[in-house]
This record gives structure tokens, sequence and C-alpha cells, in this order.
């Protein structure tokens, strides 16, 4: 019997075929709003039929060995990573004009199309890490530091630094080889 078949077969007796069951039925509902004068509490639970192959894969936990391997077998491709930069700021950000809270959501949907795009390159054993600065141009300087513990060998960075008339933002991805 296959993995999937057994988790399905453990969920069966806790399922049912869909909808969703409430505490109390209508019936008793009335009964008690008319007695004790409760209005609008009755709980809601809703099931599904059958569990999605995602459910049921972060259910079972698989066990590996170890691989041994101390360095990466592809490193990370930094002038590939800061295309992508370029790129997604630039479409995103070439006519835009500062305002704090779209730039603020802006910096958010940034950070995560660049670490989409990044991950698609399909780097294995790589954890990424994405931040995203945006901020108004005033004819003022910024210093913005960032720190890391990192085995320089096999560890690495892309940054890019784009501008407008009216705003500035930095993308940085750390990646950081997974041993």
């Amino acid at each position: 019997m296959v993995m999937a078949d057994i988790a399905k077969d453990g969920m069966a007796g806790s399922l049912k075929k869909g909808g969703s069951v409430s505490s109390l039925s209508g019936h008793e509902f009335r009964q008690k709003e008319h007695h004790r004068r409760i209005k609008d509490c009755v709980s809601t639970v809703s099931y599904m039929d059958e569990p999605s192959q995602h459910d049921v894969a972060s259910r079972l936990t698989v066990q590996m060995g170890n691989t041994y391997q101390l360095g990466p077998t592809k490193h990370f491709p930094v002038v590939t990573v800061n295309h992508i930069l370029k790129d997604v700021l630039t479409t995103y950000l070439q006519e835009e004009q500062y305002d704090p809270e779209l730039c603020r959501q802006m910096a958010k949907t940034i950070s995560e199309v660049i670490k989409a795009q990044v991950k698609d390159l399909m780097i294995p054993r790589y954890k990424l890490i994405v931040i995203v600065h945006i901020g108004p141009r005033h004819g003022q300087s910024i210093l913005i530091g960032s720190r890391c513990l990192w085995n320089p060998k096999s560890d690495t960075f892309a940054s890019y630094v784009f501008r407008n008339s009216s705003l500035f933002a930095l993308a940085n991805v750390y990646a950081v080889y997974f041993e």
C-alpha cells in the first residue's frame, strides 16, 4: 500500500463528504434564542472531501541520508541575479513617484518577485534572503549596512541600486549555502 493511500485511509474516518457543520441545528438555535435571547452565536466548521496532494505530502516525513557534500556543485550565478535585479527594479519603479504607503507595498512585492525569479534558476542547496529598500530622493545621502556570518568560499550576494527622479531602491539577494 502506498504512503498516500495510508494517509488517505487514516483521514477518511475524520473527513465527511463536504459542507459545513454547525454547533446548533436551526431548531435548537431558535429554541435557545427564544429562551435565553442569544443572537448570532453559531459556530461553523468547514471541511473538505479529500485532502489535496500538498496536504498529504506535508504530513509525511522523509528521512534523507547525509550527502557529505561540503561545497556547492554549482556556484551561485551572481551576474545572472544582477540582471534579474536590474530588470525587476526597472520594470516596477521606472515611472513611479515616491509615496510611503505605495513604496512599502512595492518593496514587499518586488522582493517576492525577485525571490521567485531567482528560485526559478534552480540553484541547489542555497538559502535565499531578499531585501528591498525604497526611499525618497531629496538630495540627502543614506548608508545601508548589513552583516552576515557565512563561508566566503560558498556564500555570496548580489546587489543592485535603482534611481529615478523621485526615489531610490536597493535590492540585495543573499545566497547562503546549506551544507
